[in-house]
């Protein structure tokens, strides 16, 4: 028991936030994709707080470009939760798999297994889970499965009942299997010595050869799992979210006159009276909802004012943009940072890029620059 303790405290994860957060634009104009709050909290903090749950005491962040906004950022948190930050910097995009031969000497500081995670991912996370099963088959990986409706969009992931992985089949155009990899890996050090230092994917290039040498199995995920690297899926993955927060800490969720099914919001947003909100919405700090507005399946982030009467489902608002009165915004509209949207307008799938002024009305989904 007391070695099994010992083991678990050199626990380390390396999370890849390499890229340029592209679709996601146009908020990541202006934050690093792992720094847009979802839920009200950095995506990436929704994955440190729960490494840290799991006694991980380092997390690596390999990073690509505007490292130095996440790390003044993100220092102060990971300091609160008591994880080492290790900022790992690629001098040219290295893939999914360069980035863990960039960081091999933090990797193989001791024997222990390793976390890999994509920033993009949100769900439970069952690392603790993960470890466990890992350890007890004793080869040298482990990757979390999901199930999904459209497997034909994806790669698959074949495994035998025990979880001991066969293939991988790439957007397979008959039904195989509906498991996908989720994107969570946990690895021993020995993986490294199957990568460069050069762009690579370790879900094409370094995954295969382990299944093949019979060294990978699949752990399938349960509950809800979501990419959120675009708005569409944000806003579907905050629906997941607030689903799972209500079955398991109901009291983070308001509810009041004019709130509908799940909503979370911030205690310092300022809400108006006869509001409708939900279901479905978060609501960030410092916001600001006027009289009459209703609010469906949508995020407003920081500082945003949402005006008299405006009618909005599904949207991203930006930090610090005013929606005018009797405005109706839908159709994934999302709104980069300090936008403003005149009174009475109609906009439908319009992604405006920040610091804008909106005077005529979208009807279809464009981006507006």
């Amino acid at each position: 028991m007391h070695e099994k303790r010992k083991k678990l405290q050199t626990m380390r994860a390396l999370i890849l936030v390499g890229g340029y957060g592209t679709r996601l634009r146009p908020l990541t104009l202006s934050r690093p994709k792992p720094l847009v709050e979802f839920a009200n909290k950095p995506i990436l903090l929704h994955q440190i707080e729960a490494l840290v749950q799991t006694n991980v005491t380092e997390v690596i962040l390999a990073v690509s470009y505007r490292a130095q906004q996440m790390e003044e950022e993100l220092v102060h948190e990971a300091k609160k939760l008591g994880v080492r930050l290790i900022f790992s910097h690629e001098p040219e995009p290295l893939g999914t798999a360069g980035p863990l031969a960039l960081a091999r000497e933090y990797l193989c500081a001791s024997d222990d297994p390793f976390f890999v995670l994509n920033s993009d991912i949100i769900c439970e996370f069952p690392f603790k889970q993960l470890l466990e099963f890992h350890e007890n088959h004793g080869k040298e990986g482990t990757i979390v499965v999901t199930k999904v409706e459209e497997p034909s969009k994806y790669g698959v992931v074949v495994y035998e009942e025990d979880g001991k992985i066969q293939n991988f089949v790439e957007k397979p155009q008959e039904f195989i299997s509906n498991k996908i990899n989720a994107g969570m890996y946990i690895l021993n050090p020995s993986v490294l010595n199957r990568i460069e230092l050069k762009p690579t994917s370790i879900e094409k290039e370094v995954f295969p050869n382990m299944a093949q040498d019979g060294e990978l199995y699949a752990l399938e995920l349960p509950g809800f799992w979501m990419d959120v690297g675009q708005p569409k899926d944000f806003l579907t993955g905050m629906s997941m979210y607030l689903t799972s927060l209500r079955q398991k800490h109901p009291e983070q969720l308001h509810s009041g006159p004019g709130i509908v099914g799940n909503v979370l919001i911030d205690p310092t947003a300022i809400i108006g009276k006869d509001c409708r909100i939900g279901p479905n919405v978060t609501i960030g700090p410092g916001a600001t909802l006027a009289d009459g507005c209703c609010i469906k399946r949508s995020t407003i982030l920081k500082a945003a004012v949402i005006k008299e009467h405006a009618w909005l489902d599904g949207c991203i608002v930006g930090w610090r943009s005013v929606v005018g009165r009797w405005v109706r915004m839908e159709g994934t509209t999302v709104l980069g940072e300090d936008v403003i949207v005149k009174d009475e307008l109609y906009i439908n799938g319009g992604q405006v890029l920040p610091h804008k002024s909106i005077s005529t009305s979208v009807p279809e989904p464009q981006i507006i620059m």
